[in-house]
């Protein structure tokens, strides 16, 4: 068990040690996976973002996702069962929200071109990677050189599936039995907007 998010992020970092200062950046899912990527950032020497995406939800099942919006990207499932209108409306919603929640934990930095770059997604863990899967495939359209995803505990399910898709999949710990994220860590307390905020804008190499 992980005593908490930054104890995990530690951990992963050993896994890690083959990207000390490439021409990399690290992209964290916010909240929860900002302070497992804070310590991989520091250890690394390499740059921490955030990547922000959302699930579109289907007109009459919201929780069922057909598809998913970044602040560039796109994926829509073959099978979505929606209209074009609905898919456009929701895209320009969502996309409203995602960019005021760069806007919060960002400010006026713009995203860095991950093109040619080697790109290192973290969350804090992996239930069933299915909005990291969209996220993998709307990175891909910024041709990056690699695209890895980082996590400390992840389903067996969820790490066959990702490890197909990315370039290559790093977990600490794949457990035979997964009923949730959470129950890996002591302490699984939610990450506020501060924290994620302090962790962001903290200096290179503090």
């Amino acid at each position: 068990m992980f005593q908490d998010r930054i104890d995990a992020g530690l951990a992963l970092s050993r896994h890690l040690q083959h990207y000390n200062h490439v021409d990399g950046i690290t992209l964290a899912v916010p909240r929860g996976g900002v302070p497992v990527a804070f310590p991989v950032s520091k250890i690394l020497h390499l740059p921490l973002e955030i990547i922000l995406s959302k699930k579109i939800g289907h007109p009459m099942h919201k929780e069922f996702a057909i598809g998913a919006v970044s602040l560039t990207g796109q994926v829509i499932a073959p099978n979505a069962f929606a209209t074009d209108e609905y898919i456009q409306q929701q895209t320009v919603n969502i996309r409203e929200q995602l960019k005021a929640m760069y806007r919060k934990y960002m400010g006026d930095k713009k995203p860095t071109p991950v093109n040619g770059k080697i790109v290192i997604i973290i969350d804090d863990g992996v239930a069933t990677g299915h909005t990291l899967l969209s996220t993998i495939e709307m990175i891909r359209h910024d041709a990056p050189k690699k695209i890895v995803i980082a996590v400390p505990v992840a389903s067996q399910q969820a790490a066959e599936k990702l490890s197909e898709v990315a370039d290559e999949f790093i977990c600490t710990w794949i457990p035979a039995h997964f009923r949730s994220v959470g129950e890996f860590y002591a302490d699984f307390t939610q990450v506020t907007d501060e924290e994620v905020i302090q962790m962001l804008h903290s200096p290179p190499g503090s």
